[in-house]
């Protein structure tokens, strides 16, 4: 008997070192979409009154829990009855990521500032509308964010899964899990506290302290910045990631580039490694939206016709 539990005991503690291990591993490939899911989520937020900025990110929290409940069984009977579906499932969410963030750039450069300042201007405009329904702006706002957050969780889901791709089913559903879990929590986390900044910035400048009211007005200062610097850091992860995940999908590619970067060598190495992820991830997104937009049109001239 005591044998048997000591055995048990090795073998809980062996899959909790794969778990953690691997959890690691995942959560490094992840980060990329962490940087564009704040950013997203934030900006979900954007049009919200203050007292009901932080039920949102809640009601969009629990949204995303829902959603990793979903995808975690199709996962883990993915790994179990198709385990060759992997790869390709992979470098479908590389394509995406990459899509995404070409797309994200395309709309930067290709509209005008004025385009977004007259947006911005209409839902002011409309917010001040007592005619306007609030509460249908919110559910609408948070339907949005969890159907963004579907896609984004269907790929942190999928890179996991391709990190603990060849384990047991047990170990599998652990990262799996702990990646749910871990990630909901990290990024709705950080959503709250990066939507309530100004209100801790204007709180401070309330203070009597001068001290308080210079931190206060340097966060004010800092936060419209900060929400900047996500959203290019995510972009920037997107094609980093994506490419990645797509070049380790065609091993020609991957030996080509790792023969380069062994040549570049120790850090030189790893940033010319991940500057040709990048160039490949940037590649492969443009060429997505050029097909992409021309089945649009063509959809299009069919519906008219």
């Amino acid at each position: 008997m005591a044998s048997s539990l000591l055995a048990l005991l090795d073998d809980i503690a062996t899959v909790l070192d794969d778990v953690a291990v691997l959890t690691k591993v995942a959560a490094k490939k992840t980060t990329g979409v962490l940087g564009d899911d704040l950013a997203l989520n934030a900006q979900q937020v954007t049009g919200v009154s203050a007292e009901r900025e932080i039920p949102v990110v809640w009601a969009v929290a629990k949204g995303s829990m829902l959603n990793k409940a979903i995808l975690v069984p199709l996962a883990l009977a993915i790994s179990a009855f198709a385990p060759w579906a992997v790869t390709p499932l992979l470098m479908i969410g590389g394509l995406f990521l990459c899509f995404e963030g070409v797309e994200k750039l395309a709309h930067k450069f290709l509209h005008s500032k004025g385009e977004d300042e007259a947006h911005r201007a209409d839902l002011v405009k409309a917010l001040s509308d007592p005619a306007v329904d609030l509460v249908a702006i919110e559910k609408d706002k948070i339907k949005g964010a969890i159907r963004t957050d579907f896609i984004l969780s269907a790929e942190i889901i999928a890179i996991t899964l391709g990190a603990a791709q060849g384990t047991s089913l047990l170990v599998q559903f652990s990262v799996l899990a702990g990646i749910a879990i871990i990630m909901t929590i990290g990024v709705y986390g950080l959503v709250a506290g990066i939507v309530k900044l100004d209100d801790l910035g204007l709180y401070l400048t309330r203070k009597a302290s001068s001290a308080a009211q210079s931190i206060g007005a340097g966060i004010l200062r800092a936060a419209p910045y900060l929400m900047k610097l996500l959203s290019i850091a995510g972009t920037a992860a997107m094609f980093l990631v994506g490419g990645g995940i797509l070049t380790h999908g065609v091993p020609v590619l991957h030996h080509a580039i790792d023969d380069i970067a062994k040549g570049a060598g120790g850090i030189g190495g790893v940033l010319v490694s991940a500057l040709l992820d990048a160039v490949v991830g940037i590649i492969a997104g443009a060429v997505t939206l050029v097909v992409v937009n021309l089945l649009q049109k063509l959809r299009g001239k069919k519906a008219h016709a």
